[in-house]
C-alpha cells in the first residue's frame, strides 16, 4: 500500500485504512509522523502525497495534513472533523458527504473539486483560493471565509448563517436559495454573483462592492448595506423592509417590485434605479433630488403612501407614518 511520495514521484494505490489517526495501521501512521517531520523541516520529513488516493469513509479526525499534496484525491463520507488541511492542495478532490466541522482549510488550494452535501460547521477557509468548487446544499453555518478569493462556484441552498466573507473576492459565484442569515459581508468584493431567493436577514453587507449581482426575490429585511457599490444590482421583488442604504450607489440598479418599506437612503446615489412597482412606504431620508433622479411611475408607491410617480417639490418623499 502507498501511503506517501517524494515530490514529482508517481502515486500508488489507495489507502484503505479507516481507523482514527491514533489507530491506524502502520503505514498510515508513518507517513503522518514523516509529515509532521517534514511541516518543522526535520531533514527526515517527507511531505504528504496522496495524490489519486480514495479515502472515502475514513475516520480521520484532527488529522494533520497542512500543506499535504492531496490532488485526485476521494474523499466521499469522510470524517475530517478538526482536521489540520490549511495550505492544502484539494484540486479535483472528491469530499461529497464528507465531515469537516471546525476544520481548518485556510489558504487550500480548491479547484473543480466536490463537496456537496457537506458538514462544514465553523470550518476555516480564510485566505483560501477556490475555483469552480461545488458546495451545493452543504451545511457551513459560523464558517469564515476572510480574504479568501473564490469564482464560478456553486453554493445553491447552502446553509451559511453567521459566515464571515469579510474583504473576500467572490466571482460569478451562485448563491441561489442559500440561507446566509446573519451572514457578513465586510468590504467583500463581489461581483456578478447570484443570490436569487437567498435569505440575509441582518446580514452586514456594508462597505463592500456588489456590481451586477442579482438579489431578485432574495429576504434582505434588516440588513445592513450603507456605503456599498449595488451599481446595477437587481433586486426584483426583493424584501429589503428596514434594511440600512445609507449612503448607497444603486447607479442604473433594477429595484421593480422591491418592499423597501422602512428603510433608510440617507446619502444614497440612486441615479437611473427602476423603482416601478416597489414599496417605499415609510422610507426614510430621501430627497426630492433623490427620488427625482430614480425611475417611477404609477405603480411605484411612495414614502407617504400615495403612488407615484413622484413629482418633484411634491412633499412625498416624507413618510406620513411607517407601514
Amino acid at each position: 500500500m502507498a501511503y506517501l511520495h517524494q515530490p514529482g514521484e508517481a502515486a500508488g494505490p489507495s489507502l484503505d485504512s479507516q481507523g482514527s489517526p491514533e489507530g491506524q495501521d502502520q503505514p498510515t501512521q508513518r507517513m503522518l509522523h514523516l509529515h509532521s517531520a517534514w511541516l518543522s523541516s526535520l531533514p527526515h520529513g517527507v511531505r504528504a502525497d496522496l495524490t489519486n488516493a480514495t479515502l472515502s469513509d475514513v475516520q480521520w479526525q484532527k488529522v494533520v495534513l497542512s500543506k499535504a499534496i492531496l490532488t485526485n484525491t476521494t474523499w466521499i463520507e469522510a470524517d475530517l472533523s478538526g482536521a489540520d488541511l490549511s495550505g492544502a492542495n484539494l484540486v479535483h478532490a472528491d469530499l461529497r458527504g464528507a465531515a469537516l466541522n471546525r476544520a481548518d482549510l485556510s489558504g487550500v488550494e480548491l479547484e473543480k473539486s466536490r463537496l456537496e452535501r457537506c458538514w462544514m460547521l465553523g470550518a476555516n477557509l480564510s485566505e483560501g483560493r477556490i475555483t469552480e468548487v461545488d458546495f451545493t446544499s452543504s451545511n457551513m453555518g459560523e464558517s469564515r471565509w476572510l480574504d479568501t478569493t473564490m469564482s464560478q462556484s456553486e453554493l445553491v441552498s447552502a446553509r451559511l448563517e453567521k459566515a464571515v466573507f469579510n474583504q473576500a473576492r467572490l466571482l460569478g459565484c451562485n448563491f441561489t436559495e442559500a440561507t446566509l442569515n446573519g451572514a457578513q459581508f465586510y468590504k467583500a468584493r463581489v461581483q456578478m454573483c447570484r443570490f436569487f431567493g437567498a435569505s440575509l436577514l441582518q446580514a452586514n453587507l456594508s462597505s463592500g462592492q456588489f456590481q451586477d449581482c442579482n438579489f431578485g426575490q432574495a429576504n434582505l429585511v434588516g440588513a445592513r448595506l450603507e456605503r456599498s457599490d449595488l451599481t446595477r444590482a437587481r433586486f426584483i421583488r426583493a424584501n429589503l423592509t428596514q434594511c440600512d442604504l445609507r449612503d448607497v450607489k444603486l447607479n442604473s440598479a433594477d429595484m421593480c417590485g422591491a418592499n423597501l418599506t422602512n428603510t433608510r437612503f440617507g446619502g444614497a446615489i440612486l441615479a437611473g434605479v427602476d423603482l416601478r412597482d416597489a414599496n417605499l412606504r415609510g422610507a426614510r431620508e430621501l430627497t426630492s433630488e433623490q427620488l427625482t433622479a430614480a425611475r417611477t411611475d404609477q405603480s411605484t408607491t411612495l414614502p407617504n403612501g400615495a403612488p407615484g410617480p413622484y413629482i418633484k417639490r411634491s412633499g412625498a418623499e416624507k413618510p406620513t407614518g411607517r407601514g
